[in-house]
């Protein structure tokens, strides 16, 4: 059964959501701060995280970062009073895979819940390579010869999907449904975002791979060197 993990300080609403989980069958533990919360993260492998913003011991975002500079690949649905776009973003480039301004409704909350629950499981397996990068999902990173980043969740779904085309385009849609699974409860500029993200990844340890978009068909990998 799929554990979830909330962290809010907010005791009311902590109950609410709670509540509403369990009632659609989804087990839930409870934390109102960033340090019980990361000892529960290591003592159990919950399926999400749902995480505030305003917490009593800092920024709910300091948390998630900390997780995924540890390659902790656990999803995440970030919480939080302001909707500003520069907000969002903050959220989802700190390794968020989704995003909810308060107030929201707790039908949206357990959809985008559910979705992200339904989504593919990262591949664990398999090694795909493309130019220069070879992809670990057992350690959530790329590698590029000797050097490496973490990747999220959704970031390992939709590099294993742009690596398995081998160069060739794959539609929005489809690298939206690898990284989230079918359904229409993720953010819509997630993937966006997600593809920034993964392109700073690809600076960050030099690659010659890039990643490009073409216009009104998709996106692609591409590179200089002999491929594969």
């Amino acid at each position: 059964m799929n554990r979830i993990l909330l962290v809010e300080d907010n005791e009311r609403l902590s109950s609410l959501i709670s509540t509403a989980m369990r009632q659609v069958g989804i087990e839930i533990d409870v934390f109102n701060d960033i340090a019980s919360a990361m000892q529960a993260i290591k003592s159990y492998e919950y399926s999400l995280l749902i995480l505030d913003r305003g917490l009593p011991d800092g920024d709910g975002l300091k948390l998630l970062r900390n997780l995924r500079g540890a390659d902790v690949t656990l999803a995440c649905i970030v919480l939080t009073a302001s909707n500003a776009i520069h907000d969002r973003i903050q959220g989802l480039e700190s390794g968020a895979d989704d995003y909810l301004a308060k107030p929201f409704s707790m039908d949206e909350l357990i959809a985008r819940v559910r979705a992200i629950l339904r989504r593919p499981p990262v591949i664990r397996t398999l090694r795909p390579e493309w130019g220069d990068l070879l992809l670990v999902p057992e350690t959530a990173s790329i590698q590029c010869h000797n050097q490496l980043t973490s990747l999220s969740p959704s970031e390992i779904q939709i590099l294993y999907t742009l690596m398995e085309a081998k160069g060739n385009t794959v539609r929005r849609s489809k690298l939206e449904n690898s990284a989230w699974g079918y359904g229409e409860a993720v953010t819509p500029n997630a993937l966006d975002v997600a593809l920034h993200r993964i392109r700073k990844k690809l600076n960050s340890i030099h690659s010659k791979v890039e990643l490009i978009n073409v216009r009104g068909i998709g996106y692609a990998l591409s590179t200089t060197e002999v491929t594969p």
